[in-house]
C-alpha cells in the first residue's frame, strides 16, 4: 500500500510506553483468537487472567520500541486518516455526520471503557468510549501462528474491520444486535455475532474500494494480503488448528470463506447498502 509521506491521523493515542493496568476480560472484534484457542483446548478464563497478570507484572515504563514497530505505528496513522476521509464522505452521502474514533496503541494490556484487556484478545473496538485498541504484536501472531501472508495491507484490513465496528455503533446496528441477543439461545446469538463480524469485514472492503478510488494506494499483492488475513481469522480455520474439527454452532466471526467473500463484496461494490449480512445469512 502506498503510504510513505502521506497524511497521518491525529486520532492516535500511543500508550505503548505506558504501563498497563487491570486484568484481562472478554473479547473484542477481530480478536478473541488466543482466547478461542485456549477454550477449544480445554482451558478456562482463569488461565487467561493468570496470563494477563503475568504480562502486567512484566511491564515497566522503560519500554523498548523497535524502529520496525514505530514504522507500523506510522502506517496505522496513515491508514486511519484514509478511513476518516472515506467514512466522512460516505456518511455525508447518507445525510449523516461521521464521528471519528481514536485508535489506542498499547503493549500487553490496556484499560478501556469496556474494562481491562490483555493483548490476548486481539484488536478490539469498545463502543463505550468509541476507541479501537491494538497491540501491534498481534500482526506477528497473525503471520507466525495463523499463517497469514502479512504485509501492510493485512494491517490495513484489520484496522478497517475495527473501524467497521465503529460504523455499526454509529448506525445503531451493534446496539440492536446486543439487545436481540439477550433474548436468544447461545446458538442463535452466535449467528448474530457472525453477521455483525461479516458486516465489519464488508465495511472494510467498502473502505478499501473508496480509498483506492480517492488515492490510488493499492500495489500488487495488497488484496491478497487482506484476503489472507481474513482467511486466517476464520472460525473454522481457528477451530481446526485448535481441535482438528469444526463446530459451526460455536462460530462467532464466520468461516474463512465467508470473511473473504464479504470483504471482497465490499471492495467490488463500494456500496454500503449491499452489506446486509443479517438478511443474507438468514436465508
Amino acid at each position: 500500500m502506498k503510504w510513505i509521506g502521506r497524511r497521518g491521523s491525529g486520532n492516535i493515542e500511543d500508550r505503548r510506553r505506558i504501563s498497563g493496568g487491570g486484568i484481562a476480560v472478554g473479547g473484542g472484534a477481530i480478536g478473541l483468537i488466543i482466547l478461542l484457542i485456549n477454550l477449544f483446548l480445554g482451558g478456562d478464563t482463569s488461565q487467561l487472567t493468570d496470563i494477563a497478570q503475568q504480562q502486567l507484572s512484566q511491564q515497566s515504563n522503560e519500554v523498548s520500541i523497535s524502529p520496525e514497530e514505530d514504522e507500523m505505528a506510522r502506517f496505522v496513522s496513515v491508514a486511519l486518516a484514509d478511513n476518516e476521509d472515506v467514512w466522512h464522505q460516505l456518511f455525508g452521502e447518507m445525510g449523516l455526520a461521521y464521528e471519528e474514533p481514536k485508535v489506542v496503541l498499547f503493549r500487553n494490556a490496556v484499560e478501556s471503557a469496556c474494562g481491562s484487556a490483555s493483548s490476548a484478545v486481539g484488536p478490539f473496538y469498545c463502543p463505550s468510549d468509541k476507541k479501537v485498541y491494538i497491540d501491534l504484536s498481534f500482526f506477528d501472531e497473525l503471520v507466525n501462528r495463523f499463517g497469514a501472508k502479512g504485509g501492510d495491507f493485512a494491517v490495513a484490513y484489520v484496522l478497517a474491520h475495527e473501524i467497521g465496528h465503529h460504523v455499526q455503533n454509529l448506525l445503531g446496528t451493534s446496539g440492536k444486535v446486543e439487545r436481540e441477543q439477550g433474548n436468544m439461545s447461545e446458538t442463535a446469538a452466535n449467528r448474530l455475532s457472525v453477521a455483525l463480524e461479516l458486516q465489519a469485514d464488508f465495511y472494510a472492503g467498502v473502505w478499501a474500494h473508496h480509498d483506492e478510488k480517492r488515492n490510488k494506494v493499492l500495489e500488487p499483492g495488497d488484496l491478497e494480503e487482506a484476503l489472507s488475513a481474513a482467511s486466517a481469522v476464520g472460525d473454522d480455520h481457528i477451530q481446526k488448528m485448535a481441535r482438528g474439527q469444526v463446530m459451526p454452532d460455536a462460530f462467532t466471526h464466520g468461516t474463512s470463506e465467508q470473511r473473504m467473500y464479504w470483504f471482497k463484496k465490499g471492495f467490488d461494490t463500494g456500496d454500503v447498502s449491499k452489506g446486509n449480512t443479517f438478511n443474507e445469512l438468514a436465508d
